[in-house]
């Protein structure tokens, strides 16, 4: 209008005047006129311009609100048929619920660029489409894409969008199919804003308030789609919302922060936990920054525990005077005399087979299957035991399951080894070991459906191998072109044992066996009949048979017997194993007569039958979740589901007692000056145990589930204790160390409690739930503190929330909140220590704030590690394996 004002020709327009007129005068009205014109035709746009942009805000709503459906469905459901109904229905829904947000996509795009146009002077591209059109993932990802550039923001983000113009964005393969759906929403951002500053109350930091109920089905009634917009609703919109605008240049997909917010969202299992900032460190605080990795390392220092629960013949004398065994996925040289241990750690899961290389140097090891790619898959490594050097890798993704039983040839000089692995046919494959990378395989075949229990190789006999297990005892010969053949063993008229349990070998060459009966049998060099046996040796199975040096076995059973055998078979003597060390797994002989007694509770014993024997390593038989580091001393205290609580010393690497319980321990903890040990059961009880005594001073009972977490308060005069009802127990300490006056309950929680943490000041307490919440609470009141205000700046005594602002950088992309079991800092707060389920510890440098902060990752468990604790001088570190009951010892270096 304002072009066609100013195109009016002055012959047509300008009002007739006399000649005689001055024509300056008639000038000047034309100009007036025009002015005029122009005046009204600028206030008409810009009430046009006002009134597009107070419809903008509910075009904002609309458009978030769908970009949250489409969230949501992609997450429900990737299947690209039902994503595109249930869509279409929500979409739907959603616009047509309210009378004042009924606009078509081509209206939305229409608004947008006369807005644009009007205000910026630019008209950024658009695409039409029909309203029948289908709103797939992938063709609103293209529309978007083409139509709306206005905003940055991605469908799976939750920081504030503003209404600043940016250029299309270019696709990347790492954002979600449905990015920049969404528009700016700064009328509503206000609201949020409010919402998430004012407070650190539950209903901000609770999961269930982010994520609403998902859509209806398609033909869903519009009622549910109304309450997207209902008030109980307001929240999860803003929290939609939220995540629809700009995000810091290389800001990640997991934590978000707009511009100068006091806050962060941290992404777990994709859902927002609210985060405050510090204060000194808001106006420096970054999302782009990266934290680097400390300068110092973590060196394994020693390894507490033993598998000898399920595995056998894993405990071996080697020449340079060490013991080799493993547990979890080290394997570990001990020298008894020098009090020294050294470790394999090449391997990437349960170590579950060891042999011996005839030449006594040389070791093979067996592996169990993981779940992290190549590397993990089943598989045997020859290593050196002097240098540690691994010498070939057999089988790598040969094998189907964990490597069970393992032998190298004798009568050639260990060329060739045999394994059998864990596949439901139970196959034996035959290496030539030192033949390329990853060995050579000569031949395999079938075992027996049944269970294997071992493999070996024939002493004297080239190319002949011995299996024995469920039913059977087998007799195979390997011929030179590599063709197996196998015999069954005869059992003619005698007692045929359900297992053959035990192999050993005459100097003749005769094989001696032990079946689940408690009998041996003698089965002459070259055949496979019996010719000789004793029945009833041991009272249950025999689970080995040792050859000595000089003649004589000596067999070890359920029983517990260690019965010694001249080389005629005659009974000499007997040794009895205590009850509490579990029944014989393995027997070998160490030095001069000294025999090492591998247990099935996962000890190994030394001694003979003349002096006895002692235990010289301990460990926990059944998932160990407990640990706890002394305050004062060297010293660290663990506790299992196998009902053991044991205390341990770390510089003499022994058990200084042991206890019982009675009943399952989910969690341990010294108090303050570490006269006391709390331990909590898995029924609401908790004890108090005297740590030098070990007695039991006193009990008390917090409901009936699990105590999951124990804290003493940094000035000793509160105790906090975490359950699984979702509730923290408050106690006052008294002057007594084992009497506690119960202050209260704190409760609001949704889910269990994981960890907690005091203030160093011992005026709050922070915890996480199963959850991912992070409360905060007063202790003395067992109140809530929802005032942000309050909590964001203290400094807290320890570090085991692992969601809290100063673990923000320890969550890798896409893990879940279950994956990360256990953080600690050191005293002097530099480094952060975390545990997760892939059996890794890393090593942060504290605090770990940054998202995806740098750290050092050390392997060592082959189970989900589930505690890490610094030791009182913080050099030391100590990590708790559950499944594979192992603790190890790790030094700051």
């Amino acid at each position: 209008m304002a072009n066609e004002g100013e195109s009016k020709s002055p012959e047509t327009a300008a009002p007739k005047v006399s000649p005689s007129k001055d024509v300056g005068v008639v000038q000047k009205g034309w100009q007036e006129m025009l002015e005029t014109e122009k005046a009204s035709l600028v206030e008409r746009v810009n009430d046009l311009e006002r009134i597009v942009l107070e419809q903008k805000d509910e075009i904002v709503c609309l458009k978030s609100t769908l970009a949250d459906v489409l969230r949501r469905l992609s997450t429900i459901d990737n299947s690209y048929d039902n994503a595109k109904n249930t869509e279409g229905s929500s979409h739907s829904g959603s616009v047509m619920s309210s009378k004042s947000f009924r606009f078509s996509r081509n209206t939305i795009t229409r608004l947008n660029s006369t807005v644009d146009e009007k205000r910026f002077g630019r008209v950024p591209s658009r695409v039409t489409s029909s309203p029948s059109r289908s709103m797939s993932t992938a063709k609103a990802s293209s529309l978007a894409q083409k139509a709306i550039h206005h905003s940055n923001g991605s469908l799976h983000s939750d920081s504030m969008s503003s209404h600043s113009i940016s250029p299309a964005p270019s696709p990347s393969p790492k954002q979600p199919n449905m990015q920049n759906l969404s528009a700016s929403a700064a009328g509503i951002g206000g609201v949020g804003g409010v919402g998430m500053g004012g407070g650190m109350g539950k209903r901000w930091s609770s999961t269930g308030d982010f994520v609403s109920g998902s859509p209806g089905p398609a033909g869903s009634n519009t009622g549910n789609s109304m309450s997207r917009f209902s008030t109980k609703s307001l929240l999860n919109l803003n929290s939609s919302l939220s995540g629809n605008g700009p995000k810091q240049a290389g800001s990640h997909a997991y934590v978000q922060r707009r511009d100068d917010d006091d806050y962060l969202k941290l992404y777990i299992s994709g859902r927002p936990i609210v985060l405050h900032i510090p204060e000194a460190q808001i106006s420096s605080y970054e999302t782009t920054k990266v934290q680097p990795a400390p300068n110092k390392r973590l060196r394994l220092d020693w390894v507490y525990g033993y598998r000898g629960k399920d595995c056998r013949s894993n405990l071996h004398q080697l020449p340079t005077g060490e013991m080799v065994y493993f547990v979890a996925a080290v394997v570990i040289l001990y020298n008894m005399d020098e009090q020294s241990q050294r470790h394999y750690v090449g391997h990437t899961d349960d170590v579950k087979s060891l042999a011996v290389h005839p030449n006594k140097l040389l070791v093979a090891t067996g592996q169990c299957g993981g779940h992290e790619g190549r590397d993990t898959l089943p598989h045997i490594r020859v290593w050196n035991s002097v240098s540690l050097a691994t010498l070939n890798m057999i089988g790598l993704g040969d094998f189907t399951g964990a490597i069970n039983c393992l032998s190298f040839s004798r009568a050639d000089s260990g060329t060739i080894l045999a394994a059998i692995d864990d596949s439901p046919d139970k196959i034996i494959s035959i290496w030539d070991w030192q033949k390329k990378e990853n060995g050579r395989r000569i031949t395999e075949t079938k075992c027996s459906v049944d269970t294997i229990v071992a493999v070996e190789f024939h002493p004297l006999d080239k190319g002949q191998i011995i299996t024995i297990g469920k039913n059977h005892i087998a007799f195979w010969s390997l011929d030179q072109n590599g063709m197996l053949y196998k015999r069954m063993g005869v059992f003619e008229n005698r007692e045929k044992p359900k297992y053959v349990t035990a192999i050993s070998f005459t100097p003749a060459g005769d094989v001696v066996t032990g079946d689940s009966n408690g009998n041996i049998s003698i089965w002459p060099r070259g055949t496979n009949v019996i010719s000789r046996f004793l029945k009833k040796v041991h009272e249950g199975s025999i689970f080995s048979i040792c050859a000595l040096r000089n003649g004589g076995f000596v067999s070890g059973g359920k029983d517990g017997r260690l019965v010694l055998m001249d080389d005629s078979m005659r009974l000499k003597s007997e040794q009895l194993v205590e009850a509490h060390f579990g029944a014989v797994r393995v027997v070998t002989q160490g030095k001069g007569s000294q025999l090492l007694i591998g247990t099935t509770k996962n000890c190994i014993l030394s001694g003979d039958f003349t002096l006895g024997l002692v235990p010289i390593v301990m460990g926990h038989t059944d998932l160990l979740w407990s640990l706890s580091s002394h305050p004062q001393v060297a010293q660290f205290v663990t506790g299992g589901r196998d009902r053991l609580l044991q205390l341990w010393d770390s510089l003499s690497h022994s058990v200084v007692w042991s206890k019982d319980i009675g009943e399952p321990i989910q969690t341990v903890q010294f108090s303050n000056t570490g006269d006391t040990i709390i331990v909590g059961g898995v029924g609401g009880r908790w004890m108090v145990f005297d740590t030098v005594t070990r007695e039991l001073l006193a009990v008390y009972q917090d409901g009936q589930d699990v105590i999951q977490t124990i804290k003493f308060s940094p000035d000793s005069n509160l105790l906090a204790l975490g359950s699984k009802d979702c509730g923290i127990y408050i106690y006052q300490c008294t002057k007594v160390p084992h009497r506690f006056s119960k202050i209260g309950k704190c409760a609001g929680h949704s889910s269990f409690i994981s960890h907690m943490d005091w203030s160093k000041d011992s005026t709050v307490l922070r915890s996480n739930s199963g959850d991912y919440e992070l409360l905060y609470w007063n202790p003395t009141l067992c109140r809530q503190i929802t005032t942000q205000s309050t909590v964001k700046n203290l400094e807290w005594a320890t570090q085991s929330c692992t969601v809290s602002f100063e673990t923000v950088g320890i969550w890798p992309e896409n893990f879940d909140g279950t994956d990360i079991n256990s953080v600690c800092k050191d005293g002097e707060e530099q480094f952060l220590v975390t545990a997760d389920d892939t059996g890794k510890i890393r090593l942060f440098s504290y605090p770990a704030s940054q998202p995806k902060s740098l750290s050092h990752a050390y392997r060592g468990h082959s189970s989900h590690v589930t505690a890490v604790k610094f030791m009182h001088d913080g050099v030391r570190l100590l990590s708790a394996g559950g499944l594979d009951t192992s603790v190890l010892q790790w030094r700051v270096v």
